[in-house]
């Protein structure tokens, strides 16, 4: 009598879109795009990751397989991006261009014409990312009134956030509800002419909501060629969104 019975093959993993994994200590993100033409890998340089692509659902295990094999290229291209920036004293921040030095000083946390002060206590670097944000909200906010009034369109409201895989949102104007437009506030710390791009494509976005000729020809008319801008962002992403408090 045959005492060893073989043990049941254990299912394979099925894998969903989103899924994140550890594949050699690297951090990858399954993502399904019907566009796809084959499975691939690409690095989000905002969040420090590899997103594995595939066509569609069946093809994630294939996706997997893939990421497994080029395990030395995705160590390198993490490697390669820029690590964490602590905002602390005695650090430049540049906000729409212009260079601001961190110090601690006595009194309430301000921004001067040159400056960001906040005094010395456990919350230094919150009450600094603090004032970033509101003078954030502040540009942003005049930037979006000049584009919108520019396109004949109503001021919209608008919001800073932290998202991380977008630099802009826009909600176009519904019965019921005006439009809203919502920021990263990460965007002052990119060159001003970058930054104000992001702001006329979303104002845009109050005209046509797609990305078809009709609003890239509306995008050249508020501030001329966005392929600049568009590949700034790629390029840097990573460091802007690795400053932190």
């Amino acid at each position: 009598m045959n005492l060893f019975r073989p043990q049941p093959k254990a299912a394979p993993r099925r894998f969903a879109d989103g899924d994140r994994l550890e594949i050699e200590r690297c951090a990858v993100r399954l993502k399904v795009d019907g566009r796809a033409r084959r499975v691939s890998l690409r690095v989000d340089r905002a969040k420090s990751e590899i997103v594995a692509i595939a066509p569609n659902q069946r093809r994630l295990t294939e996706a997997v397989a893939f990421a497994h094999e080029k395990a030395g290229w995705m160590s390198l291209q993490l490697a390669a991006l820029p690590g964490r920036q602590v905002i602390e004293p005695g650090g430049v921040l540049k906000i729409w261009g212009k260079a601001y030095r961190l110090e601690i000083g006595p009194g309430r946390a301000r921004m001067t014409d040159d400056a960001l002060i906040a005094p010395d206590d456990a919350n230094w670097s919150l009450k600094i990312l603090r004032l970033v944000k509101h003078r954030a909200l502040e540009i942003l906010t005049e930037r979006t009134a000049h584009h919108a009034g520019r396109l004949g369109r109503p001021m919209p409201s608008v919001a800073v956030a932290d998202p991380k895989a977008r630099w802009g949102s826009c909600r176009p104007a519904r019965p019921g509800a005006p439009a809203a437009i919502r920021y990263s506030w990460r965007l002052v710390l990119a060159p001003a002419a970058v930054a104000d791009y992001v702001v006329a494509h979303e104002c845009a976005h109050l005209v046509e909501a797609n990305h078809g000729p009709r609003f890239w020809a509306l995008c050249e008319t508020l501030i001329g060629d966005p392929a600049p801008h568009r590949a700034w962002l790629r390029a840097h992403a990573a460091e802007l969104h690795a400053i932190s408090a």
